[in-house]
This record gives C-alpha cells, structure tokens and sequence, in this order.
C-alpha cells in the first residue's frame, strides 16, 4: 500500500463469508471496474482449509492485477499462502513482535478504533497502515464511532497512512476525503447486486 496522492485510494474488504464458486469472479469485476490499492481477506470462518482455498483464490486474482492482498488476523498464514501482509484487530498490542515475525516487506496494518493514541502507538511500532472506524453510526462493536475531527487531526499530525472503515455512504466519504488516505470499503457494496457498479459509484464519491 501507498500514500493516496490526490484522492484517497480504495481499500477493499472481502465479506466475512462467500461463495467460492461465485466470489472470485464479483471481486474480479470490482477490480477490473475501479482501482484498488489493497485486498483484505476478511473470513469469519476459523477453519485453516478453508481459509486456505479462500485465500488461494483471492490471490490469484489479486496478483493477476497486482494488487495486494492481506489477511485479517492469521498471523502464520501469511507466509505460507504467500500473502502480502496482515491486518491486525488488536491495537497496538501485537505489532512489534508481528513485524519481527514478518519481516520489513510484509505490510502489518492495525485497526485502533477511534483511539488517537493506539493509532499513534501502532505507527511509532512500526504499522504500515492504521485504521479507525467505524466511521458511520453501527449496531457491531461497542458503538463507539471515529469521528471526522479524528481524521481531520491525523492527517494534519501524523505521516502514517490512514483508512476510513465502517458504516460509508457516499456522505461521509465526501466529508472525509480530504483527511484519509484510504477508505475500507467491504458491505457497502457486497449486498448490491452488482458490486462493481456500486463500487464505482463510491469512488466518485472519493473525487469529490
């Protein structure tokens, strides 16, 4: 991943469950449609196989367009899948001993909520990304919601790149395109019928 320039850049989060038969081909056609930074693989499922087939199909697609893909917490699976990074849920907590694991090329991003100093904490450990979020009102989590003034601060203060995730619509994407340098875009496009134009449709959102 790389600092946004002009515009933010899209982050694009997997759904927690798909279809192996179908998701593949609706995560190549975002892809081909509308440009994106990054790929993260974002399974509820704790079942290392499937996983693994998950994993393996979302990087042959990925890689194809040189994109990159990380995975959402498994740790040790990043290297044998031959994954590009993973993103941490935890804070700051874990990141230290996860880039050491790692190494330097792995990206190691980590979501801090709405917590200016785990943000600044994970970014001083070495993270390659924070994310805050979510950024819209939310029935998950324990409803706490990152709020514009924290972008808006971030982006002035600290050279770390940021993603904005949760809860977007094309409102809230306009009003924080100016401070973030990512947006994790996942179910706001995966419930409509045809993802790519939806996703498409947010992008313009991006460009105000």
């Amino acid at each position: 991943m790389s600092d946004a320039q002009d515009h933010p850049q899209i982050y694009l989060i997997s759904p927690s469950e798909f279809d192996l038969s179908t998701y593949p081909a609706q995560l190549a056609a975002c892809l081909d449609s509308t440009e994106v930074a990054c790929v993260r693989l974002a399974l509820a499922s704790t079942d290392e196989g499937r996983i693994a087939k998950a994993a393996d199909a979302l990087r042959e697609v990925t890689h194809e367009r040189d994109v990159a893909l990380v995975i959402d917490s498994h740790i040790m699976m990043v290297e044998r899948l031959g994954l590009d990074g993973v993103h941490l849920n935890d804070g700051a907590r874990t990141i230290k001993t996860v880039r050491k694991t790692l190494g330097d090329d792995a990206i190691v991003g980590s979501f801090c909520t709405n917590s200016r100093h785990d943000g600044m904490t994970a970014g001083e450990l070495g993270a390659d990304y924070v994310s805050f979020g979510p950024v819209g009102a939310s029935a998950l989590g324990d409803g706490r919601v990152a709020e514009a003034d924290l972008f808006e601060w971030w982006s002035m203060m600290i050279e770390v790149p940021v993603v904005a995730e949760g809860a977007l619509n094309a409102d809230l994407i306009r009003t924080l395109a100016p401070h973030t340098d990512f947006f994790g875009i996942g179910p706001e496009i995966w419930a409509d019928d045809t993802p790519a134009k939806a996703l498409s449709e947010l992008r313009r959102a991006m460009l105000g």
